[in-house]
């Protein structure tokens, strides 16, 4: 049986702030994008975004002072132990569990985000289906199509107490903790409020970690792309290109400065062509053109059922 909660919203936890500060965020990186190499069928060259002028999206008044108020909290705040606190919250067997359909979720999130974006006044619904059908109009995998689709959804975690304690641990680039934090991270600096930045272990240069353990060994920082890797990897039969693209795609500091490599290993490789051929999608889906969702439902539910036999997930 679902269980039913009550969602909540209190004002640290406000959807349109949470969009606000994604995207100024956003606006650091979108201009130096790297895109997918040529390749297998689901990382060669985006074409969709080909005549697109990049330095038109995303304008925000004061965006770097709010985006270095943000980093400066994450930075300080994103420690080994808080952490392994929010799994434990995660997977505590007390923690009870909302119970929903991916396209439920996605029109929860839809209550969630509101007129925030300066980009466009499309609902979330139809901005997660511009990155889709781009994916789609590409001639890129099924599974990646519903990759964009999804890739939000970590954003849910909003609606409960137990998952995050503000924007610093939900949006925002992502890095490993437990090692040293690299300098290619943005605003290396604010590393040092950081108590880790100063731990017998954690301030090494591979911590917690061995040379080439593989980077799903590593312990990333708490966040919606975290949250939803967690979500779906026992939950869907999704690939694990798709499970990268959706974990990694905020961590900038691996797939744009080519920062943490020495934790690669044999496999890595495709993974990190994966997230760099997902990125174009997620930063330049948007456009003037509005989805018709009535339409489009019926095919993305299908996929939806392609790759979530279960129906319903425990978020």
């Amino acid at each position: 049986m679902a269980i039913a909660i009550e969602y909540a919203r209190s004002a640290h936890r406000d959807g349109a702030a949470l969009e606000a500060i994604s995207d100024a965020v956003d606006a650091v990186n979108i201009l130096n994008v790297m895109t997918g190499t040529q390749g297998s069928a689901f990382d060669t060259q985006s074409h969709f975004d080909a005549a697109k002028d990049k330095a038109s999206f995303r304008q925000y008044d004061n965006a770097c002072d709010r985006v270095k108020s943000f980093y400066a909290e994450q930075h300080a705040k994103q420690t080994v132990a808080h952490n392994m606190a929010a799994r434990e919250r995660f997977y505590a067997p007390s923690r009870q569990r909302p119970e929903m359909g991916i396209w439920a979720a996605i029109e929860k999130l839809n209550t969630l985000i509101d007129d925030s974006d300066p980009d466009t006044e499309l609902s979330q619904i139809q901005h997660l289906l511009q990155s889709a059908e781009a994916i789609r109009r590409d001639g890129k995998p099924r599974w990646m199509q519903l990759t964009g689709l999804i890739h939000d959804l970590g954003k849910l975690m909003l609606f409960s107490d137990d998952c995050c304690e503000g924007q610093w641990d939900v949006v925002g680039d992502t890095f490993p903790v437990g090692c040293r934090f690299d300098e290619r991270c943005i605003y290396p600096d604010t590393f040092r409020a950081n108590p880790d930045s100063r731990h017998e272990l954690y301030s090494t240069q591979h911590g917690i970690y061995t040379p080439n353990c593989g980077m799903d060994k590593l312990l990333m920082s708490w966040g919606h792309d975290e949250y939803l890797y967690l979500v779906l990897k026992d939950q869907s039969t999704l690939p694990r290109e798709a499970l990268a693209m959706i974990r990694f795609h905020s961590f900038y500091p691996w797939h744009k400065e080519n920062a943490y490599t020495g934790f690669m290993t044999e496999g890595d490789e495709l993974l990190l062509n994966a997230v760099r051929a997902f990125n174009p999608y997620d930063l330049y889906s948007k456009s003037d053109e509005v989805p018709k969702v009535d339409e489009l439902k019926p095919y993305y539910l299908e996929l939806i059922d392609e790759f979530f036999p279960q129906k319903v997930i425990k978020w």
